[in-house]
């Protein structure tokens, strides 16, 4: 601790010291001008750094792969530099702060927000964290890793108990914050919304103090997720340092009359202030006194960071040969994601992107646009498509649209997203209605349907005529975070080339547990079977067909699970039909992880792309053309059907929930565990990927000089391109305990390396293994444990393809501290 903060902590007056430990506003902790203290900014991540504004519009940012994009690259190092480019994006943004990386566990394979998490495993996570914050923070930008702990499920996250017990949490689910704790330093940690074995994480003195604080050493904060502080003293006296965001709801007065009332004591509320002016000291918030701006950097090194990345990130799943294309035939582009880019999640994640490279622009790019034709199919959206254009947007100061509007503005796009600030302060953001009008004039003549969607009331009028109304009789349902009613559908027929007159109505209501507004208004014209005969016509006609399919935003969104894993809507059924025309049918997926695959058999080849930010599409376009290596691994395990998944359950407490609480009863049999454990071979493993060259691993030396004495172990092998160009691979340890007092799984990732090799280039590759990766937690004594007997040493390429094993044996147990 600094002289300088344990001076400014002496000089802070009661009152000021309790402003430090909640939020002024949504994105920022306020300054104590009396004392030179200035302000404090924070933005949201993890795959960009959207700054001040809305999920909606604002300033432009940079949009880099998403989460588990990221877990598909197995390279530290990249992160690494992911992370120093994330800092000057926060820098742009006026801000201090990144909320992220986001390193929560792919426990289903329906998580709604397992596109924003690295993997199912908790080392590849904690090994991609660690360069993550090392990369942002070498820069002067704290990390806020989240979130603590258990919220490994988007349905009724902010109220839900995740039942865990301490031997999984230790084992799984704990490691990436302990990685990041020990090895990184993060600066910062974000609890979670959900209870913790009926404790909410903000206030769980366990989790917070004794394992966070005392068991790992941390220094630094620990903020609130947004709205997730529910009480004043039980939350500074867990170890909750600060409350986000403001203004404050649990802490100021009330926590100043905590501290009179001896509820917390002034020695506990000033090991939360000095937390918070550490940080402050770290960042440099604390003599920035700059006048507040945000900035839309569009750098070429940022440009052509994502773009490698994006590459990097694809996990190439099968390939009889048509990849990388090649040859100088018809191309047909088809599918709902060939025209539009998909490049993020939703939710908290998302900005406002410099830029979108679809597909199809990536291809007209490499290949020429007289080569490709284009075929949408069918569509896969999960709400109508918003309706684009200018709209007159009159305020109102009460809830009825009554009177005269308090303000007058506008909106590109029927859709909204209002925190804090709403029609320049004229109205209160939580209490105030709007009424939107524009105009929609269609392309074809038919029924068009028109969804809406609100966190509020709202509904829609077409030339005057009521046709969406969710308004009355509104329903909480799966959107905005679970404060918004799920589309309300309504038809009208709609005639080409006239200006249909639109008004949307809009009014707050009373919110469960975020302080938001919000709606969305889409109107569509839906596709059917001749979409589809016209899919299969292009396919036919052309060379090579190459299927854009997947998911969106809509579908891999925070707030909100998946139904399943099938793809939506009739793609799957435009993929049998486009195979069936073309044998050589190329498939790019586009999705937030796994989904069934029921035509792989039928296809030439499948592309996993994920969402890989603003250069989706030219990104995708290096590797189908062989520009770029597809150098990705799967960072989670592909199942045949959902129901093989571990979390699938006839019980509703283990999935999605039942009264309440979410049953973790899989305990450390998580992902590639659980298949092992039962003996199910998946569609494709964990691990798994191919490439354009070919690697043999070979040379296995295991010294075990200290494994006797500490647990220690180093592994060495050597790597081979043996193929005819450049490549990548990643070679991958996995230790097995042959004999153990409890069930342990079956082996468990603890070393992995990127490497990327020259033809016919080796080179060495060695692993030191300490005693925790031989050990298991032992929840009665509470410490990990090493026991006597014999461990198998697993090296591949895959958690399915392990060629090269070894073994060790230790004579006596070994005892090691939390």
């Amino acid at each position: 601790m600094s002289s300088r903060i344990e001076q400014l902590l002496a000089e802070l007056t009661p009152e000021e010291k309790v402003s430090l430990l909640s939020g002024e506003d949504f994105w920022s902790v306020p300054a104590v001008e009396r004392l030179g203290i200035g302000k404090l900014r924070v933005t949201d991540g993890p795959n960009g750094a959207r700054g001040g504004g809305s999920l909606i519009g604002g300033v432009k940012s940079a949009s880099f792969p998403v989460g588990i994009a990221l877990g598909a690259t197995w390279n530290v190092g990249l992160v690494t530099e992911i992370g120093a480019a994330l800092a000057d994006e926060v820098k742009s943004k006026g801000a201090h702060v990144l909320l992220a990386p986001t390193v929560n566990i792919h426990r289903s394979v329906t998580n709604g927000r397992n596109f924003e998490c690295y993997a199912e495993d908790p080392i590849l996570s904690a090994e991609l964290a660690v360069g993550y914050i090392k990369g942002l923070q070498g820069q002067g930008v704290s990390a806020t890793i989240k979130h603590f702990v258990g919220n490994e499920s988007e349905i009724e996250r902010t109220t839900i108990s995740s039942e865990i017990g301490e031997r999984a949490l230790r084992e799984i689910y704990l490691i990436p914050f302990e990685w990041a704790v020990k090895k990184a330093g993060t600066w910062g940690v974000m609890s979670s919304y959900n209870r913790l074995n009926g404790t909410f994480t903000s206030e769980h003195n366990w989790l917070l103090s004794t394992v966070l604080r005392q068991e790992w050493g941390y220094d630094g904060i620990v903020m609130s997720d947004w709205f997730g502080s529910h009480s004043t003293a039980a939350t500074v006296n867990a170890g909750l340092d600060l409350e986000m965001p403001g203004p404050a709801r649990d802490r100021g007065q009330k926590l100043v009359a905590a501290v009179n009332a001896g509820e917390v004591s002034v020695a506990m509320l000033d090991q939360r202030v000095l937390a918070m002016l550490r940080l402050m000291e770290r960042v440099g918030s604390l003599d920035d006194h700059r006048t507040f701006q945000e900035h839309a950097n569009d750098r070429p090194e940022h440009r052509a960071l994502i773009r490698r990345a994006g590459s990097e990130a694809a996990v190439l799943l099968k390939n009889d040969g048509i990849l990388p294309l090649a040859g100088s035939g018809k191309i047909a582009v088809i599918g709902p994601n060939a025209k539009t880019a998909q490049i993020m999640g939703g939710g908290s994640a998302q900005l406002n992107a410099h830029y979108r490279i679809s597909p199809w622009e990536g291809l007209a790019t490499a290949l020429g646009e007289d080569r490709l034709s284009f075929a949408p199919g069918c569509t896969n959206h999960r709400f109508e498509p918003v309706l684009r254009g200018t709209f007159k947007v009159e305020y109102f100061a009460n809830q009825t649209l009554a009177g005269e509007p308090a303000h007058i503005g506008s909106m590109d796009d029927a859709q909204a997203f209002w925190v804090g600030h709403v029609a320049d302060g004229k109205v209160d953001p939580l209490h105030f209605s709007a009424r939107i009008s524009g105009v929609f004039t269609p392309e074809e003549t038919g029924e068009h349907r028109v969804g809406i969607y609100a966190a509020g009331f709202g509904r829609v009028f077409i030339d005057g005529k009521l046709i969406a109304d969710a308004w009355t009789g509104w329903t909480k349902g799966r959107t905005f975070f679970e404060e918004g009613c799920d589309e309300v559908v309504g038809t009208i027929n709609l005639e080409a080339g006239r200006a249909h007159q639109v008004a949307i109505e809009f009014s707050t209501k009373e919110f469960a547990t975020l302080g938001l507004a919000a709606f969305a208004v889409g109107i569509g014209l839906p596709l059917g079977d001749a979409a589809i005969a016209q899919a299969v016509d292009a396919a036919r006609d052309a060379e090579t067909a190459v299927l854009f399919i997947g998911r969106n935003g809509e579908w891999d969104t925070e707030g909100s699970d998946l139904p399943g894993i099938l793809l939506p809507g009739r793609q799957n059924e435009l993929v049998e039909a486009v195979a069936a025309a073309n044998p050589r049918t190329v498939v790019v997926l586009q999705t937030g992880g796994p989904i069934e695959m029921p035509w792989a058999d039928k296809v030439a080849a499948v592309l996993e792309a994920w969402y890989p930010g603003q250069e989706a599409g030219n990104a995708i376009a290096d590797v189908l053309t062989g520009a770029a290596e597809p150098g990705g691994r799967l960072p989670q395990t592909f199942p045949v059907r959902w129901a093989d998944n571990p979390a699938h359950s006839q019980d509703r407490e283990v999935y999605p929930d039942l009264e309440g609480k979410v049953r973790y009863e899989e305990g450390i049999f998580v992902g590639y565990r659980y298949y092992d454990r039962v003996g199910m071979t998946p569609l494709y493993p964990f691990g798994y990927g191919l490439g354009y060259t070919s690697f043999e691993l070979n040379d296995l030396v295991i010294d075990d000089s200290g494994f006797e004495s500490d647990g220690k172990l180093i592994v060495s092998l050597a790597a081979t391109n043996t193929g005819d160009r450049p490549g990548s691979t990643v070679v991958q340890l996995y230790v097995s305990d042959d004999k153990s007092t409890e069930p342990r799984p079956v082996k468990e990732l603890k070393a992995f390396e990127k490497l990327h090799l020259e033809p016919g280039e080796q080179r060495s590759v060695s692993f030191l293994l300490d005693a925790r990766c031989f050990a298991w937690y032992r929840e009665a004594a509470h410490h990990w444990l090493v026991e006597a007997g014999g461990f198998t040493i697993r090296v591949g390429q895959s958690s399915a393809d392990l060629p090269l094993t070894g073994s060790v044996t230790r004579s006596t147990t070994l005892m090691l501290a939390v």
